[in-house]
């Protein structure tokens, strides 16, 4: 059966939501994290840096000299002290994405670290016998708050340009009534941390078309428009939702069905309120927009961490196999040029990731006139197959160019199996979810003892691969497959 010359786009509408929502989350987490870390690094600096001042000022205002092996001490009592003041809004939950992060609960968190890692650094200091304590700390009490809130009113703003020029940020829908809604925009548009952006408002009732929601404040710079319902996936597409936040308690089980999947039609995440007597819960999938509590059943996004170390990985593997082992691929080309008339390499069109095909090799283990695109061998004694093909498959090395693939970035070291177009197309939705991550050489289907079978027939193993992928996940089936996988194989 010969392969068709495209493959339809719309057979991937599954996969391809799913594949550019990863992708983004975790392009908008690496970012979340930087901005974490700058965060925690200028909090750090500031209070260290107020810290000093307050010593510097305490000294001047007592009239005292600062004593020559003052600076030893208070240097590091500084630092010290800036970290217990990190850690503490850490623990407040200063640093995390969902809560509401209004600036005057800034303040607050700024104020109660401040004083209760000085009370910690009064201690430390009178026990130290270092000048006036008493003093330092009641500067530091004044100076410390006072720099972190003018610190995090620049990052604020800092972050909230990032948001509307860089598109850091996920683009949220309000669906529920005017009150709620501006309400809830109000809450995102002053909390850049959430990175979370509203671009409109659905009534849950009939409302004029055309209408804004101003945010609340005496400002009201900026505005929302409000669109009458039904809430149908082609609202959602045209304003290319990531979050549908249904904002109201008046909606049946019905509609909050009708809801997820309008939202799943576009690739976008539901949060639904709470109602009160299940506010004060606290779960991991909740999410709180000052004082309006949203259960969501998004998964978190995966850590940026992982994708950049499986690639650096597979570069890192596939460049030294691919020098260390040039002798032995020579050999194996040889081999099979003279095993049978033909090119030593097979070079074939795969489906990858999203859909997009590629070309993925193989050292030729078939005769040359066997069809290209047909079912693969299931016995060994498959008449297509050469001599020296039988031992390469047995032993899995008609896979090592693969390497190649690695190396160019369209194959990973593990991941799912990567099939013929002709077969992919007669993927069902649950098959087509393989389709979201690199394909790879080897994987949990590999090394099962299902390998014998079809692929798509076993997609069990792959989907469990995309749930719960790991460097220590891939790390173990790259060594099962060095001790076993080369017993498998026809």
């Amino acid at each position: 059966m010969a392969a068709p010359d495209f493959v339809a786009s719309n057979l991937y509408v599954e996969t391809i939501a799913p594949l550019r929502k990863e992708r983004r989350a975790v392009s908008m987490e690496v970012v979340k994290s930087m901005m974490v870390f700058v965060e925690t690094a200028a909090d750090f600096a500031v209070c260290m840096a107020g810290l000093l001042a307050a010593y510097t000022l305490g000294e001047l205002v007592s009239a005292g000299s600062i004593a020559q092996h003052s600076a030893l001490h208070v240097v590091p009592l500084s630092a010290a002290f800036a970290l217990v003041v990190v850690f503490l809004l850490h623990r407040d939950g200063t640093y995390q994405r969902d809560s509401g992060l209004m600036q005057i609960r800034e303040t607050e968190r700024a104020l109660r670290a401040s004083a209760q890692a000085l009370l910690l650094f009064f201690v430390i200091g009178f026990l130290l016998g270092i000048g006036d304590s008493l003093l330092a700390s009641a500067i530091a009490l004044v100076v410390v708050p006072a720099l972190m809130i003018l610190e995090k009113q620049i990052l604020f703003s800092i972050a909230n340009r990032l948001r509307r020029n860089h598109k850091t940020s996920e683009r949220v829908v309000v669906y529920g009534s005017e009150d709620a809604g501006r309400h809830v925009v109000s809450t995102l548009l002053h909390s850049p941390r959430l990175a979370l952006h509203p671009v409109a408002v659905i009534g849950n009732s009939h409302l004029p078309a055309q209408r804004t929601i101003a945010e609340m404040g005496y400002r009201g710079r900026r505005r929302i428009p409000v669109h009458s319902g039904p809430l149908t996936p082609a609202l959602l597409k045209s304003l290319r939702c990531d979050l549908l936040l249904l904002a109201t308690l008046d909606i049946s089980a019905d509609e909050v069905a009708a809801a997820r999947e309008a939202a799943e039609q576009v690739g976008a995440n539901v949060a639904l309120l709470r109602g009160p007597e299940t506010g004060s819960q606290q779960s991991a999938n909740a999410m709180e927009l000052d004082g309006l509590v949203f259960s969501t059943s998004a998964v978190r996004p995966m850590s940026w961490i992982y994708p950049l170390t499986k690639r650096v990985v597979d570069l890192v593997v596939s460049s030294a196999l691919l020098i260390l082992l040039a002798p032995i691929l020579i050999l194996i080309a040889i081999l099979v040029r003279l095993d049978s008339p033909g090119p030593a390499l097979f070079v074939q069109k795969r489906v990858g990731q999203g859909g997009e095909r590629f070309d993925m090799f193989k050292f030729r283990s078939m005769h040359d006139g066997a069809p290209k695109y047909a079912p693969s061998p299931t016995s060994s004694s498959d008449p297509r197959i050469t001599r020296i093909g039988r031992y390469l498959r047995r032993a899995s090395l008609d896979e090592l160019p693969q390497l190649v693939n690695v190396l160019m970035g369209t194959m990973s070291l593990v991941g799912p199996r990567p099939e013929m177009p002709f077969i992919v197309e007669g993927y069902d939705a649950r098959q087509r979810q393989r389709l979201q991550v690199t394909p790879g050489i080897t994987g949990l289907w590999q090394l099962s003892a299902d390998r014998a079978y079809p692929i798509h027939e076993n997609a069990a193993y792959d989907l469990y691969y995309i749930r719960n992928r790991s460097v220590s996940l891939d790390l173990s089936i790259l060594i099962h497959t060095l001790f076993f996988a080369v017993r498998g194989g026809i």
